[in-house]
């Protein structure tokens, strides 16, 4: 699996990124957001149980990563058909702000590391990348946990800082790099 300080793969995937007719569909490669941190996270299959909980969740807190100048990219091993039959009929991901990415061939998965050995789809990975496309962190969790999209966004946070943030630190609070300064 891919971690800190490797580069987020060359890629080029259809993504669906509408229900409105005509415009359902896009191609996404690793450039189209370039310049934008990159929240990349990856869900196991459409139409199950725990996925369109954690789907729904980036989707409510999309405005919160857009204020940090970052893009979310949702990704799982089903087309964008079958993406966008689940948002056309689950009302939690009809207004989705993000591209649902589309990895039929698996191989953004596989470049990523995380397709599950006997399962065959992605694992709940998220990838947070910087500006220059390096992974700067990579939580991956087992098929039945949903991830924490709150802890998501404090931990950009606490990368954008570029100082030293202590546990549990939330924006607004100071680093420990204020603290040593002003005690040096």
């Amino acid at each position: 699996m891919l971690t800190v300080g490797d580069k987020i793969p060359s890629f080029k995937v259809k993504a669906t990124v509408s229900l409105e007719k005509g415009k359902e569909f896009q191609e996404i490669t690793n450039e189209t957001f370039k310049g934008k941190w990159l929240v990349l996270f990856a869900w196991p299959k459409d139409f199950t149980f725990i996925c369109p909980t954690e789907i729904a969740e980036f989707g409510k807190k999309n405005k919160d990563f857009a204020d940090r100048d970052a893009q979310v990219l949702g990704l799982s091993t089903d087309s964008e058909f079958v993406h966008h039959a689940w948002r056309t009929h689950h009302p939690d991901l009809k207004n989705l702000p993000f591209p649902m990415l589309a990895d039929l061939k698996h191989e953004l998965c596989n470049a990523l590391g995380i397709l599950h050995k006997e399962e065959g789809v992605a694992l709940r990975a998220t990838f947070i990348a910087d500006p220059e496309g390096i992974i700067r962190h990579v939580t991956v969790n087992d098929l039945s946990v949903g991830r924490n999209v709150s802890e998501t966004v404090r931990t950009l946070d606490a990368l954008q800082t570029d100082e030293l943030c202590p546990c549990n630190w939330s924006k607004g609070e100071e680093t420990l790099t204020q603290k040593l300064a002003k005690a040096g």
